[in-house]
């Protein structure tokens, strides 16, 4: 494999066995920024309190945008959208009839790991299906200038001891964890285990063979003793629904399969969505478009980044010391949650410190509802420091009002960058706020809001995935011929741990509905996973067994834990997002939001066994 740099152009080449990329691939990320002012947040305002008033401003912000979500999904003459521009045409080949024993879909940082670990520990009859290119997941579909990692990648990036490798950045580029991926999987040999340019479309359970049958859009017919679903969280990009947009006569693409073949220069250009892609986006398509327009429905929290390349002392230190990465990854992972964690200190996570922070020793034991508002409190001061952050940089006032988001931090993705904002100071810059009901109209020309018509060369969705999406689910066939969304439809979601399902045997879900962890560094958390699934695996060989299932009631247990963890700390997400499903979700039907209990259940079940149910099979 080798990946190049065109002297001419500066673009990088990707030419690997799995297919050839295009050339057109552009954008360094987060760049280091030299003004301080930029780099530092405001103090909170004195006497900054949540009080009844402050609560009912963010109930009526998000009130106001009820039911305003509305997406489609990319089908008929919007499926264009869903096309991959990066590779070549998918290499021809014969389809298969044949076995495995184990059959993993997705190709992404769950998909290396979990081929690492499982070839580790002795399971080599693995194959792969993924439905791009190449691998990297997320960070193959997204390749938008300007992209990167909001986790330093110190952290985020999973094996540095093995591969040798330290990334340039604090915050690596998009593009060069691309890179890496590329390389971890020419590393520990993955490439030979995968099929790229397939897609899983159905999968069913044969009780007779104790198998399950695996179906691909190649006309593949793979029998499998066991299916891990490793394809991540965020994989279906989604438009909003919005009157005539396939009237639209200008080139247009979503943010998920930037199409670099559309020359940018001088043209005018409109951006619709502004989270955390179009935060990482928008300043650099300001420096190269003739007017952009930044069309907003609800702003997003932009916090501090603070950008800087790795130093050559600590590319010293950590030479001569072995496991650094590993005990920086841990550490990482024992901070709790929330804008502390995220900005991590240097000092602790490099184990020059004890702990990151003062830790304040309670008189007495505070109640679930105390500590609550205790935290709201916290919230609420961080949220003033980010808006004071937008009236301290933005010239504009009233730009600067639009862009002040009223919600509890981390209710919506928190975003992080230090020339976002400044962005709205150029003169070839417009934010169109269309609060709180979005973009409603678009025409041949360009959008229209408020009467007012944009005309537009260049149009861009940002407008995010689908999370945890329900299609993937809808391909599983378990026992007595029941889909797993459908029994999720029925039931209520109900899982253990995340990764098992009653009814769906010898099948394992990473980082799906109520998966846990107790971590933000999603590569973290999916590596607790992969260890988790590749012990059960053992743990079948060890039992003598064929299959294992789950158990009822403790997945009833368990669902139930989920659903009480959100409803308990849903004060610190009131808002409308796609981590409650646009406000439409069913309490703990998604996300898990019981910290470091989910280690607690996992470790209790894997000492007692009791929630599993093995079988011998054929």
């Amino acid at each position: 494999m080798t990946i190049q740099v065109d002297p001419e152009t500066g673009f990088k080449t990707f030419n690997t066995r799995a297919a050839l990329a295009t050339d057109k691939i552009a954008g360094r990320g987060y760049a280091v920024v030299d003004d301080q002012a930029l780099k530092d947040l405001p103090e909170p305002p004195v006497g900054a309190v949540f009080n009844a008033e402050e609560q009912a401003k963010y109930r009526n912000f998000k009130e106001a945008r009820r039911g305003a979500a509305d997406y489609i999904p990319m089908e008929g003459e919007f499926s264009r959208y869903l096309e991959d521009v990066y590779s070549a045409a998918p290499v021809e080949r014969e389809s298969l009839d044949d076995e495995c024993e184990i059959l993993v879909v997705g190709a992404g940082f769950a998909g290396l790991l979990l081929w690492h670990k499982l070839r580790e520990a002795g399971f080599n009859d693995v194959r792969f299906c993924e439905k791009g290119g190449d691998v990297g997941g997320t960070w193959y579909w997204n390749r938008y200038p300007g992209i990167a990692c909001d986790v330093e990648a110190y952290s985020y990036l999973p094996l540095l001891e093995e591969m040798g490798y330290v990334p340039s950045m604090k915050f690596a580029s998009g593009f060069e964890i691309l890179e890496y991926c590329q390389k971890l999987a020419e590393k520990f040999g993955f490439y030979d285990h995968c099929l790229f340019h397939t897609t899983v479309e159905k999968t069913v359970w044969d009780e007779s063979s104790g198998r399950w049958s695996v179906y691909t859009d190649r006309g593949d017919l793979m029998k499998a003793r066991h299916v891990i679903l490793a394809n991540g969280i965020l994989t279906t990009p989604k438009l909003a629904r919005i009157d005539g947009m396939e009237k639209y006569q200008g080139d247009s693409f979503h943010t998920s399969r930037w199409n670099y073949h559309v020359d940018l220069k001088g043209k005018r250009v409109g951006i619709i969505g502004t989270g955390a892609t179009a935060v990482q986006a928008v300043p650099e398509l300001s420096k190269i478009v003739d007017e952009l327009y930044v069309f907003q429905r609800t702003p997003s929290s932009v916090d501090v980044r603070d950008q800087r390349e790795t130093t050559q002392e600590e590319r010293t230190a950590w030479a001569d010391e072995p496991g650094w990465a590993k005990a920086r990854r841990a550490r990482f992972a024992k901070i709790s949650t929330g804008r502390s964690a995220i900005k991590a200190n240097d000092d602790y996570l490099a184990g020059k410190v004890p702990d990151f922070k003062e830790r304040k020793e309670h008189a007495e034991q505070l109640s679930a509802e105390e500590m609550i508002q205790k935290n709201l409190e916290s919230n609420f001061r961080i949220m003033e420091q980010i808006r004071a952050r937008v009236d301290a940089v933005v010239e504009d006032p009233k730009t600067a009002a639009s862009l002040k988001p009223y919600y509890p931090y981390g209710c919506k993705r928190p975003t992080f960058h230090d020339e976002y904002l400044p962005t709205f100071n150029r003169p070839n810059v417009t934010l169109v706020d269309t609060a709180p009901q979005g973009v409603r109209e678009i025409t041949e020309h360009g959008i229209v809001h408020d009467g007012v018509e944009y005309p537009l060369d260049v149009l861009i969705y940002a407008t995010g995935f689908q999370w945890m999406a329900t299609s993937t689910f809808n391909m599983i066939e378990g026992r007595d011929g029941q889909t797993l969304n459908g029994k999720w439809q029925s039931e209520g979601t109900k899982t253990f741990l995340g990764i098992h399902s009653h009814g769906f045997p010898n099948l394992f879900i990473v980082s799906g509905p109520q998966g846990g962890g107790g971590s933000f560094n999603f590569t973290n958390a999916i590596e607790e996973h992969g260890d988790y699934i590749v012990w059960m695996l053992s743990t079948i060989r060890e039992q003598g067994a064929k299959i294992v299932d789950v158990r009822k009631e403790p997945e009833e247990r368990y669902a139930e834990h989920c659903r009480n963890a959100d409803i308990n700390s849903a004060p610190l997400r009131d808002c409308i997002s796609y981590y409650n499903g646009e406000g439409n979700a069913e309490p703990g039907s998604l996300a898990y939001y019981g910290g470091g209990n989910w280690h607690k259940i996992r470790i209790e079940a894997q000492a007692s066994l009791e929630p599993y149910l093995f079988e011998s099979g054929d």
